[in-house]
């Protein structure tokens, strides 16, 4: 890794909180109530649940291989070269990734805040800090999701408890959704929301006590997704699941009808629309920063600095693909289901051969 190992558990925790909060905090509660109507609080435990999973896998293998990234230890596992062309496909993947957050971010502030401003200046702003900040190693790299992460969790809670003086508990039943098949569906989509703590493997190898990733994964999964969870029951309970299907980011709608009691601020989107750029950029900066050490590591190269201004062009090239915010949502949801063959079920597969490999050693030594 080249880092000296200094990142704590609390960072760790940390880092996967303020990477998993980010861009999809606002379609959330749509994608959750198109599923499952007002069965969506089920359909989002249930996709947080199923992220949990893959985030346990990865950090178990963190475990087993303690000095290496999953760009290194696929390669003991599976052999040079097919770990090799899987590690492709992972880096494919969160370059699309970063392109697609990028974009979204652009057509948010575009739409609600900046109107006049072009969609390609707020995505290349966004982009260029992400690339700058990630010339710093892992260290620097953990210092600045510690800094923001109060600015990113505190606020959101805030205007989550208030916004529950407005809610009606009958919005949220029955509890149970109506289409078996649709609610299967959308616990992927919501699950794909979760993908950023792949960042974990990343993490691992800079930890003090990496024998403790399982205790950093399971807070930070409990923490984001709880919040997840709450911003979706706060959504459906305030303004009813037939309603939540007409708009378009429910969530910054839910902080405009909030208010501060004693009208001290009659409306908080200004708020939470500043901190869900802090939390958008701790996405992206994460997902860029994996990107660029995940090519440094594959190709064995000595520095990951100057790939970060080589892969600006391309991941701007991926954020201006979509023609407009519906066509974005479609391939995002699309992307997202289809990247957790890559998120989940490709660690499962590394660990489940990682396991038999041990097992065969083990009776071979007996």
């Amino acid at each position: 890794m080249g880092d000296p190992k200094e990142i704590t558990t609390l960072q760790a925790t940390t880092i996967l909180i303020s990477t998993i909060i980010g861009v999809g905090v606002l379609p959330l509660p749509l994608f959750a109530v198109r599923a499952g109507d007002s069965g969506a609080p089920l359909v989002t435990l249930l996709g947080i649940g199923f992220a949990a999973i893959g985030l346990f896998i990865l950090a178990y293998l963190g475990i087993r291989h303690p000095d290496k990234t999953i760009i290194m230890y696929s390669e003991d596992i599976v052999g040079k070269w097919l770990g090799r062309f899987c590690s492709l496909f992972v880096i494919s993947f969160f370059l699309v990734l970063t392109g697609l957050a990028a974009r979204e971010f652009g057509a948010v502030v575009v739409t609600a805040v900046l109107r006049e401003t072009p969609l390609e200046v707020t995505v290349i702003v966004m982009l260029s800090l992400a690339c700058i900040s990630c010339r710093n190693n892992i260290n620097v790299f953990a210092y600045i999701h510690n800094f923001y992460f109060p600015m990113i969790l505190a606020p959101a809670l805030i205007v989550v408890a208030l916004s529950l003086k407005n809610a009606n508990i009958l919005y949220l039943r029955p509890m149970v959704g109506n289409n078996f098949k649709e609610m299967m569906a959308g616990m992927l989509t919501i699950s794909a929301l979760l993908q950023g703590s792949f960042i974990i493997t990343m993490i691992i190898p800079a930890m003090k006590k990496p024998q403790k990733a399982i205790k950093a994964s399971f807070w930070g999964i409990f923490v984001s997704g709880g919040l997840y969870l709450l911003i979706v029951i706060a959504t459906v309970s305030v303004f009813g699941p037939e309603e939540i299907k007409h708009l378009f980011w429910p969530t910054l709608e839910l902080a405009r009808t909030t208010s501060v009691p004693g009208n001290i601020l009659q409306r908080l989107d200004v708020i939470f629309l500043a901190v869900w750029v802090t939390a958008v950029f701790t996405t992206l900066f994460s997902s860029y920063f994996f990107t660029i050490h995940s090519i440094k590591e594959l190709f064995r190269l000595k520095d990951h600095k100057a790939l970060s201004y080589f892969i600006m062009p391309i991941v701007f090239v991926l954020a201006m693909l979509p023609q407009n915010i519906l066509h974005m949502y479609e391939v995002i949801q699309m992307i997202g289901r289809a990247g957790l063959v890559i998120t989940i079920m490709y660690p499962l597969l590394l660990l489940t051969i990682d396991l038999l490999k041990g097992w065969r050693q083990k009776k071979r030594e007996e």
